[in-house]
């Protein structure tokens, strides 16, 4: 069994995570970060579950970029496709479903 904490849990650097496991192909993972991500699109779906801090999810839409503010308990699945970039504010810890290699 593994037991975390995420209210404290701390990365090395941003966007840093501990693996917690996986489930036939896919990955769950405690990311921690107080920097944004990087504008992508996954090759796979991908579940996004705010812990604690918030985070504000930039996506685009219709041609359009939009941002939605996720607090703890929010939950943004995203599916293969959409464009999105994930901005900590400040910091976030962030549970984290994908297939395990994803991009």
């Amino acid at each position: 069994m593994i037991f975390l904490d995420a209210r404290t849990f701390h990365a090395e650097r941003a966007w840093g995570a501990a693996d917690i496991t996986e489930i036939d192909t896919a990955t769950v993972r405690l990311h921690w970060t107080d920097r944004p991500y990087v504008w992508h699109v996954n090759d796979g779906p991908e579940v996004f579950v705010v812990l604690d801090g918030a985070v504000d999810m930039h996506y685009r839409s219709d041609g359009e970029e939009r941002v939605r503010r996720l607090t703890p308990g929010d939950v943004c699945a995203v599916e293969p496709g959409d464009e999105h970039v994930a901005h900590p504010a400040p910091e976030a810890r962030v549970l984290v479903i994908e297939r395990k290699g994803s991009v």
